[in-house]
């Protein structure tokens, strides 16, 4: 009889620097802390570190937060993630690491993923591991970060970037899109949904979604395009028209995709191809559909489109994802 592999749960670091955010230092404990597998064990370990002994960190709030671990709990991670600090001294102004934040950065261990929310991305940049990689941070930041650091392509308009082994998201509730993201990398549509649902929050902004709509909240005197996108969902399998959504709120094509973009930051046919995806994304992790008749169900009409739009959107084919998914379903059924 074979041994059950030892169980360990994906361990996530977070670094707590000195003026830290307390929203953003609590996004990776609420969406981490959730996931599950089937027997109920949690599937992530999440705890928070400072750069000095435990002791006290201070936010930009009237209060401080007390750190249970020192810089040493960072050679055990699997994830670490540096959320937004509105202290990083020479790190902000000059671009270098402080001697105590550059020591304990050298403890990770190679092949960490790494992670950052907000201006927490000055941290990995001073460190050097953006060099010629894509970043995102904070649109208002954009272009002094840019300035600082000419050798990262900096992407002001994008919610977050996933470039692998590191990845970096805008300010505030753009870093829970991006822990979404990476719980649904980890571990799929299913389990990322649930946590999503539990913190009640969107289940997948799309990372290139843009960072900041001019009107994010529609004028109570205009109509929105809600409407027409509940429609939309229910006939996801249908083909949609851009003027059969228009009509759902009664809006000639020109205004509803005006007021579309307004509310959500992209236009209607980037939207339903996202939704679209994420439907696909469902089906092939949940069901022994075929490709083809995923493909109809989440209304890409061919194999081929679908393939190409997963291609596009998550860089792999549907094939290759549903076997990812299948393999980690069938090494937990062994787990039981």
């Amino acid at each position: 009889m074979s041994r059950e592999p030892e169980f360990r749960p994906h361990r996530v670091v977070v670094l707590a620097l000195d003026g830290l955010l307390p929203f953003e230092l609590g996004i990776p404990h609420r969406i981490f802390g959730r996931p599950r597998d089937a027997r109920g064990r949690l599937l992530y370990d999440v705890v928070t570190c400072s750069v000095r002994p435990p002791g006290p960190v201070r936010t930009d709030a009237d209060f401080a937060v007390q750190v249970e671990h020192g810089p040493e709990i960072l050679a055990t991670a699997d994830t670490v993630i540096v959320p937004a600090s509105y202290e990083l001294g020479p790190v902000f102004e000059q671009g270098v690491l402080t001697g105590e934040l550059a020591a304990a950065l050298g403890r990770i261990r190679p092949g960490t993923r790494l992670a950052s929310i907000c201006t927490g991305v000055y941290v990995l940049a001073a460190a050097g591991l953006l060099d010629g990689r894509p970043a995102t941070t904070h649109w208002a930041d954009a272009d002094r970060f840019q300035r600082l650091f000419p050798h990262i392509r900096v992407d002001p308009d994008v919610l977050f970037i996933d470039d692998g082994d590191v990845l970096t998201s805008a300010g505030v509730a753009a870093g829970i899109d991006l822990c979404l993201h990476m719980v649904r990398r980890d571990h799929g549509t299913a389990v990322a949904n649930e946590v999503a649902r539990r913190t009640v929050v969107p289940p997948h902004r799309d990372g290139g979604q843009a960072q900041y709509i001019h009107r994010p909240v529609p004028d109570p005197q205009q109509a929105t395009t809600t409407s027409a996108r509940a429609w939309a969902l229910g006939r996801l399998h249908e083909p949609i028209q851009l003027r059969d959504m228009a009509a759902q709120e009664s809006m000639s094509v020109r205004t509803f995709t005006r007021r579309f973009r307004e509310e959500t930051g992209v236009s209607p046919g980037q939207w339903l191809t996202q939704q679209r995806v994420e439907r696909a994304r469902q089906l092939l992790e949940s069901t022994d559909r075929s490709v083809d008749q995923v493909a109809r169900e989440a209304g890409f009409g061919t194999a081929q489109s679908m393939r190409q739009h997963l291609q596009a959107a998550l860089g792999v084919t549907p094939t290759a994802y549903r076997r990812t998914f299948r393999a980690e379903k069938e090494t937990a059924a062994l787990r039981r």
